[in-house]
């Protein structure tokens, strides 16, 4: 075995063998070749330059930089967060079910929760949500924990971030703006984006903050002074607030211009008589995993909040031939806020307008009927109170079966199923079946054979109800709408002498 020779041997080598110019190239190799052989002893693990060059990144609100001097080697770490929530109504065990819902969302956005705390009080306080006392026991929770953040189970008020900020001196957030920050993590497609968007600055509008120069003012301009230059002028919180209204207004008119393709597939849908679906539910509720097992669409699913908020909408069949669309919509939460109902109220319409609500519940949640009401409070802010209504109790393999009975016994048009197992799909799709509305003429044809549209037609438009090939043509027996009907009218046999 031969030993590795130093560096500073090599380099007398090279000067006897190699020619000036090509000194330094095969300096480089036998560098590269010795360190191969060396480097393990004196300089620790190595890492290939990829490897350092890249981001491991964790899906969290901040990150640390632990060498500023050495920017490859970064530690990306969850925020530390405690939720600290406001019980004002209802039992203990509401209350509770509420913060662990909160927790749920916190480490859907990429937290670490560390502690939560509940105060009951008969109103959040109009200061500090929960009062200056507790403020500072909530202070002294952080410390204890080594929290940098404080989430609030509530919308507070800009003059409440203030000031619980100034007393706990870590940054405090509410629920709504937890609930923007997921949604746009989630945003995949150009609409959700701009939505989310649109929702987050209409949140931070009136919550700007100025300190030093964003409280002075900038002057008019002019030509050469005078007049122009007069006047108090426009402070730089004013400037930003101006900019932010300009860029809503912006951000509403692409969401308008998007909108409208939308309504131009449903006019299409509308034309052709297609009846149309939309699943809708509380967020989790297994409403992406229903909509694959239904139609195969194949939809990302995941057990996290708000995993999917682009809709979706598929082709599908009834057990008996009939075509009908059926549409996954944006979870719902308690308390949604306003600004994500007035952002996604577009993307919300394919429940308005649909010709049946599949209502999904998380069966297996500890209540389920919470869900429900929910749910229901953003169908009846969106106008959709007059559609037909299916509650779809998923997860059924995972609930408790007195809970199962006891919302089958409360919800007069209900059926407990199971997306991950297939149970009772069957029974939902005849369902589904029953419920859609039918076409309302039923007329028997006979088409000829060079009229094969016809024939097409009612099949997608209409149900077939029996169809017979003769030398005639192809004799009809169908149900379907008024236009259809006429255009098949001349084709009705004459009666029997």
């Amino acid at each position: 075995m031969t030993s590795s020779s130093s560096p500073s041997q090599d380099t007398k080598r090279l000067e006897q063998t190699y020619p000036e110019g090509l000194r330094a190239d095969a300096l480089m190799e036998e560098d590269v070749a010795w360190s191969h052989g060396n480097d393990s002893q004196w300089d620790g693990e190595q890492f290939d330059r990829s490897d350092r060059a890249a981001l491991r990144r964790v899906a969290g609100l901040s990150t640390e930089l632990e060498d500023v001097t050495e920017v490859e080697y970064r530690q990306l770490r969850l925020e530390r967060v405690v939720l600290v929530g406001v019980w004002t109504s209802g039992t203990v065990q509401d209350a509770e079910n509420s913060l662990a819902e909160l927790a749920a969302l916190a480490e859907t956005a990429g937290a670490l929760v560390l502690d939560g705390v509940v105060q009951r009080r008969d109103k959040p306080d109009a200061a500090t949500y929960i009062g200056s006392g507790k403020a500072e026991e909530l202070r002294d929770v952080v410390l204890d924990t080594g929290a940098d953040t404080v989430i609030c189970d509530g919308e507070l008020s800009p003059g409440q971030l203030i000031h619980l900020e100034d007393v706990v001196k870590v940054k405090v957030i509410d629920r709504t703006a937890l609930i923007l920050d997921i949604f746009a993590q989630h945003a995949k497609s150009r609409e959700g984006k701009a939505q989310v968007a649109l929702a987050q600055m209409q949140y931070m509008l009136p919550r700007l903050r100025g300190w030093g120069q964003s409280l002075s003012r900038q002057m008019g301009g002019g030509k050469g002074g005078g007049l122009a230059t007069r006047g108090p002028g426009e402070t730089k919180i004013e400037t930003d607030r101006r900019r932010i209204r300009e860029k809503m207004a912006k951000m509403r008119r692409e969401i308008a211009e998007m909108k409208t393709g939308r309504e131009i597939k449903r006019q299409e849908r509308k034309r052709h008589k297609v009846p149309s679906v939309a699943i809708a539910g509380y967020t989790n509720a297994g409403k992406s995993s229903l909509l694959n097992r239904l139609t195969g669409a194949g939809v990302l699913v995941e057990n996290a909040l708000f995993a999917t908020l682009d809709p979706t909408v598929r082709r599908a069949e009834t057990p008996s031939g009939r075509l009908y669309t059926l549409a996954d919509t944006v979870g719902f939460v308690r308390h949604l806020p306003h600004h994500l109902v007035e952002a996604f109220r577009s993307t919300m319409e394919e429940v308005g307008d649909s010709d049946l609500i599949l209502h999904v519940v998380d069966g297996s949640h500890p209540a389920p009927e919470e869900q429900l009401a929910a749910v229901r409070e953003v169908i009846r802010d969106v106008g959709a109170t007059g559609v037909p209504e299916i509650v779809v109790v998923n997860k059924a393999d995972m609930a408790d079966p007195l809970v199962l009975q006891r919302l089958l016994r409360v919800e007069k048009r209900a059926i407990a199923v199971s997306a991950r197992t297939g149970r009772n799909i069957d029974q939902l799709l005849a369902l589904i079946d029953n419920e859609l509305p039918r076409p309302s003429v039923e007329i028997e044809a006979l088409v000829p054979y060079t009229h094969g549209k016809l024939v097409a037609r009612a099949h997608d438009e209409g149900e077939v109800l029996s169809e017979e090939h003769t030398p005639e043509g192809t004799l009809l027996k169908v149900r379907v709408h008024e236009e259809l009907a006429a255009e098949l009218t001349p084709y009705v046999p004459a009666p029997l002498a």
